[in-house]
């Protein structure tokens, strides 16, 4: 784990893991979004350098970048994962959120990416960058997802192999 994080200032040019992307805006002076799939169809949302979310190719969340925490699929629950530095290392101490903790992390994801949903099934995004330049196939596969998200009663993809 990097012992500093940077601000992102292009996250479209640094999505090279994304091998579909695009970066897109609802309005002129609105927020901007990059996402985009990577090679294993999983969906990742950048909603700003702060704000990241991870889909496994059934649409359940896997991974979570929010106010500065981390938080991880453990299969029924999701881990909130602080970092503590110290001079010779830095670790992880991990969190299991209880069953409230759950329900408010799971609607604050449904309020983040509802916005995106209706205006890419409105055909209200205006797509600046994307890559490859000819998949035009992508706001709709992105659509498809997020829409399978947000309609999803299992939300949490399993946990990850080799995690604990």
């Amino acid at each position: 784990m990097a012992r500093h994080e940077a601000d992102r200032e292009d996250l479209f040019a640094e999505a090279v893991g994304l091998v579909r992307r695009c970066e897109c805006q609802r309005d002129e002076a609105g927020p901007k979004m990059v996402a985009g799939f990577r090679a294993d169809d999983t969906l990742v949302c950048y909603l700003s350098a702060d704000e990241m979310y991870q889909f496994d190719a059934a649409a359940r969340l896997r991974r979570a970048f929010v106010a500065g925490r981390l938080y991880r699929a453990q299969g029924t629950t999701l881990a909130r994962l602080a970092r503590v530095r110290t001079p010779e290392s830095t670790v992880l101490q991990r969190v299991d959120l209880a069953e409230s903790e759950l329900l408010s992390f799971q609607q604050a994801v449904r309020r983040a990416v509802s916005p995106w949903l209706s205006a890419l099934a409105q055909g209200a995004v205006r797509v600046a960058r994307r890559y490859p330049p000819g998949d035009d196939q992508l706001e709709a596969d992105l659509r498809a997802r997020l829409r399978q998200f947000v309609s999803a009663s299992e939300w949490i993809a399993p946990p990850l192999a080799g995690r604990r």
